[in-house]
């Protein structure tokens, strides 16, 4: 049984979920559905893209609602091509976060090749410290992408929520769940990096995710079936359910060629349909203040 639940009072066969909203404030339509989700109370949490355009409008809405269970996307990658964002914390090509435009490189392979460590966890310092500076009660951090979950970036990205006392996204890759993953083709020793991760995490009283689920981007068609299926598939243990919100605008149809998950996501999560099923699912929704304050 995961040791953290243990302590929260559930017991082996409880399935105990974070209802998580991704890539809160990359545009505006991302902020207006996280608006909207927040009223509507089916997420738990959300985290935000400080190296964003729309970042600021987003704590602004923290500091006036002091409610909102946000953390911080650190973000080291830049994946669309109308719509380019940089690191907050260098200009230096050096670095190895600025691609020949300029901006953050768009896919983890490039980041993982040519970054420089300590530029990333400069990088990932300062998008931490902005956030809160900004007023963000900042709940936990996770990667965009899972780019800092590489043998050359995930001891710092340990490191920091090991400093700040906060949550993060770590899961317990062990070996059966891992064949099917990407992130294991990508990184054969992912599995082995992950469990002597965990057990660090684990040590100090940090959460760690027994299972990480996510509705894919590129199927929008009966979003609250695929969500229910998902809700249904979830085992016993600390699970993380992502989703990718946004409401549809000309902005964001210009941006990502994935809109319609995305809108899709947005309508699914602020479906009463969608809300009733979860409250009659048999699991247990928890944000990540819960598992922040509870060390």
């Amino acid at each position: 049984m995961n040791s953290f639940l243990s302590r929260l009072g559930y017991g082996p066969e409880d399935r105990v979920v974070v209802l998580h909203a991704d890539d809160i404030g990359m545009c505006q339509a991302t902020l207006s559905a996280y608006t909207d989700l927040l009223e509507f109370g089916l997420i738990s949490s959300a985290a935000t893209m400080v190296t964003c355009s729309w970042f600021p409008q987003t704590a602004a809405l923290c500091r006036a609602h002091p409610e909102a269970d946000l953390g911080v996307h650190l973000t080291l990658t830049c994946e669309w091509d109308a719509y380019r964002w940089g690191p907050v914390s260098t200009r230096d090509p050096a670095s190895g976060l600025l691609d020949a435009e300029g901006y953050l490189p768009r896919t983890s392979e490039a980041v993982w090749e040519h970054a420089d460590e300590g530029a990333v966890r400069t990088e990932i310092v300062t998008q931490l410290d902005q956030a809160l500076a900004a007023g963000v009660d900042v709940t936990h951090i996770d990667t965009h992408m899972g780019t800092l979950v590489h043998p050359r970036f995930a001891p710092g990205y340990v490191d920091l929520a090991l400093s700040r006392r906060l949550p993060l996204l770590m899961m317990r890759l062990d070996p059966a769940k891992a064949r099917n993953r990407d992130l294991v083709r990508m990184n054969p020793d992912a599995p082995q990096m992950s469990l002597k991760l965990a057990e660090r995490l684990e040590a100090v009283g940090l959460p760690v995710f027994d299972n990480v689920a996510m509705l894919p981007l590129d199927r929008p068609d009966e979003r609250v079936d695929q969500a229910r299926r998902v809700l249904d598939s979830l085992p016993p243990g600390l699970s993380l359910f992502i989703i990718h919100p946004a409401q549809d605008t000309p902005e964001l149809r210009a941006i990502a060629p994935d809109w319609p998950s995305r809108v899709a996501d947005y309508k699914a999560f602020t479906s009463p349909e969608l809300r009733d099923y979860v409250h009659n699912a048999g699991i247990h929704v928890l944000g990540y203040r819960a598992l922040r304050d509870i060390r």
